[in-house]
């Protein structure tokens, strides 16, 4: 064994100690060689100081003016795990910049000015469990953003700009609990925005600007205990909207609604607050049977009118034992008194006059409205309303017929629907530059003069629907660079405005349903390369040219439904391959031919071919759809038969219900399928007429199909053939020919053949 010297010991532990604790410092910040921090807050530093302790473990530099972090930013100190960078004017994190810190655990990045988040920002922070990006200007997430956080426990991107979330937007979270998007301006969300967050059990959504419930988004949160979505300006939720099974806390205060049906939370088996507080709800029904078992429902700072037709409600609560919040408006005997004290007995109704009469003098009591506007009032043109705090203009349904001018700069939702404007002039919308959302719904609209919409640089959304046109220019739309979803629908088309959305560059869904098209030609969608969603349904389309789609090769959503389609339009999907969803329903198609879906079998996903009077389908009609093929709706057609969907393996929905199926053996493959599919498949005979409505699972007749199990004899013994029956042995060729081995079978198919040479 080498034994050292003492002096070379001491000064071997003297230089190890030199090179593991080095004394040095960056000018102007604080260092804490003990517990290994480093403190440069507001010293006006431009750059990460490259001269910090490499073993450092938290570093603060709030309150500087980095401006960019450049890739490689902190690769002299990857031992950090604490990285505050709070105020110090960041504008972009490049790709990288965080390469090497695969030991951090907390990345602050609030109160700066970064607008992107991009592809690559935050590659190498394999262990972060905590990003807070609150109050930027973030308005943009790129897919792929947070691809390498699968640690991130708690994602913060509060009071930012987001006015839309695209598909596959947190991909990577594998460990996500609490996404928090308050304070945006969210209008629309993608409906795979949320999809792989497996383990978020809370999001919060309020104080945005959503005003539907995003029923499809959300059922992609299975593990969702608790959805904030206060201060939305959402206004009715209909039946089924909220489809989340675990739930149990949704709040919908602050917002508009002004009907909530008692089916809406049918399908949240565990919710059990309910808070539609501060809303404009004057009755409510209780939930309807099978809702969850809530225990508290807030009715806070509602109009509730306290009648009989709110008798069903409180006797409800009284018998579910559910606590009830909020007071009663009226009628006057009432007002002010707690819901949870009123009792079903005082809820009574009058005729109609005295109703209307007790409601007139209700409101003769309101105080009038002051004269001078209250403080959260902006500049807003005659006859419109307008809110500084959520920057949402209003002039809706007010008369106008010229489009009113001098909104605040700041607006972001300008809502002009139900007016009479008839045809909009250029340059209508001047100093509207930060507006994301406009609406011009039912505003009897014919005509759109070229460059209608310029200065609308930050425009997204724009609703069209429910006018008169019938044409647009191809410059129509100029001068709207960020437009990303444009509503056409319930229009006067009978043409599809070729050439109109070439100035759309960054045009992600088109809705077009509810207008007279007859025809797609080649090419229409140039200039919108980068459509991923297109809305054809309830035209009169009977023919699409084989290249129609060409020019749009993302395109993933594509609705054909209630059209005059008679065949599949194979040739028009030849280079659709991005397409993931389909729909073919209402279109009067009776056949439906081999590999017609071959073009889009890679990728598609959901396919609808429901209610079309569908009569035959090919053996081979379904060639190459696999397990990628999620969901396939075949109900209320006229199949007697079906081609073989043992294939398709990744099947999570399938409906087969409303088919005249011939419950007979060539029909066993698909009994066989459902037998061994854990779905529920609903599908159920149509001939013969004595098994007419019975499941396709539950008859016995296929016990007597070839290659089944006969079934079991009355009588095991061995008895003395009878004369038939020797003959029959005597006979193989009778035998082969014999149909069945009872008479009544034969009965059932000499039926069944005439119901399909009828057919």
């Amino acid at each position: 064994m080498l034994i050292l010297p003492m002096w070379l010991f001491i000064i071997l532990l003297a230089l190890r100690i030199h090179s593991v604790h080095p004394s040095k410092c960056p000018k102007f910040c604080i260092c804490d060689n003990i517990q290994l921090t480093v403190a440069c807050v507001n010293k006006n530093l431009t750059e990460v100081p490259p001269t910090i302790n490499e073993i450092t473990v938290k570093l603060d530099l709030k309150g500087n003016d980095l401006q960019e972090l450049p890739t490689g930013a902190f690769s002299h100190t990857p031992y950090l795990t604490h990285l505050s960078l709070q105020k110090s004017n960041i504008r972009k994190v490049k790709e990288g910049a965080f390469r090497r810190l695969g030991r951090l655990v907390l990345l602050n990045l609030a109160n700066n000015n970064i607008e992107i988040l991009y592809q690559e920002s935050f590659d190498g922070l394999t262990s972060l469990k905590q990003l807070l990006i609150d109050r930027n200007r973030v308005e943009e997430i790129q897919p792929g953003a947070f691809s390498q956080l699968g640690f991130l426990n708690l994602l913060s991107i509060t009071h930012n700009q987001l006015v839309y979330l695209p598909n596959l937007a947190f991909q990577g979270l594998q460990n996500i609990n609490w996404l928090r998007l308050s304070h945006n301006s969210l209008n629309y969300l993608a409906t795979e925005a949320f999809a792989g967050l497996f383990t978020l059990t809370r999001l919060s959504l309020d104080n945005n600007a959503l005003q539907f419930f995003p029923t499809e988004t959300m059922t992609r949160l299975p593990e969702v205990t608790r959805l904030d979505l206060g201060y939305n300006p959402m206004n009715y939720l209909g039946e089924e909207s909220v489809s989340m099974p675990k739930l149990t806390h949704l709040f919908l205060d602050y917002n508009s609604l002004q009907d909530f049906s008692n089916a809406a939370v049918l399908l949240c088996p565990s919710l059990t607050h309910l808070d539609l507080s501060h809303n404009q709800l004057r009755v409510l029904q209780p939930m309807a049977p099978g809702s969850p078992k809530l225990t508290r429902l807030n009715l806070a700072s509602n109009p509730i009118y306290c009648s009989c037709y709110m008798r069903p409600l409180r006797e409800w609560a009284l018998r579910e034992r559910i606590r009830l919040g909020g007071t009663c408006a009226g009628p006057a005997h009432l007002s002010g008194e707690n819901l949870g004290a009123v009792q079903p007995a005082d809820l009574r109704c009058q005729s109609q006059e005295a109703m209307l009469r007790a409601e007139l003098e209700e409101l003769s009591r309101l105080p009038t409205l002051p004269t001078t506007p209250p403080p959260d009032k902006v500049k807003c043109p005659a006859n419109c309303d307008c809110e500084a705090l959520n920057h949402h203009s209003s002039c809706e349904n007010k008369g106008h017929t010229k489009i009113p001018r001098g909104f605040a700069p700041s607006t972001r939702l300008l809502d002009l629907r139900d007016n009479h404007f008839h045809y909009i002039p250029a340059n209508s919308f001047p100093g509207t530059g930060v507006v994301v959302s406009l609406h011009l719904q039912r505003c009897k609209i014919h005509d759109i003069e070229d460059g209608a919409f310029n200065d609308m640089k930050s425009l997204v959304y724009l609703y069209l629907s429910e006018n008169d046109l019938t044409s647009l220019s191809p410059e129509a739309f100029k001068g709207l660079p960020k437009l990303t979803y444009l509503h056409l629908e319930k229009n006067r088309f009978t043409q599809f405005p070729k050439g109109a959305f070439k100035p759309l560059l960054c045009l992600l869904a088109l809705h077009m349903e509810n207008n007279v098209i007859t025809k797609l030609e080649a090419g229409l969608l140039t200039g919108a390369e980068k459509l991923r969603g297109l809305y054809l349904t309830s035209n009169a389309i009977t023919t699409i040219a084989p290249k129609a789609f060409d020019p749009a090769p993302d395109l993933e959503t594509l609705h054909l439904g209630n059209n005059k389609l008679k065949e599949v339009p194979s040739e028009a999907f030849s280079k659709a391959k991005s397409l993931a969803e389909l729909n073919l329903s209402r279109n009067p198609i009776r056949w439906i031919g081999a590999g017609v879906f071959q073009p889009v079998a890679a990728t598609l996903k959901h396919l609808y071919l429901d209610h079309m009077g569908l009569e035959k389908m090919s053996r081979e009609s379904l060639a190459g759809l696999g397990s990628g093929l999620q969901s396939l709706f075949l109900e209320g057609n006229q199949l007697e038969e079906l081609p073989d969907l043992s294939p398709l393996s990744g099947l999570e929905v399938v409906n087969l219900a409303e088919n005249p199926l011939l419950c007979d053996c060539p029909l066993l493959p698909l009994r066989k399928w459902i037998e061994q599919v854990n779905l529920r498949v609903r599908a159920a005979c149509g001939y013969p007429p004595e098994l007419r409505g019975q499941g396709v699972k539950d008859v016995h007749v296929f016990k007597s199909c070839p290659g089944e199990k006969p079934p079991p004899t009355q009588n095991p013994k061995i008895s003395k053939p009878t004369k038939r029956t020797e003959s029959a042995q005597l006979s193989p060729s009778k035998v082969k020919g014999q149909p069945r081995k009872t008479a009544k079978p034969q009965l059932v198919q000499k039926n069944t053949n005439k119901k399909r040479k009828s057919v």
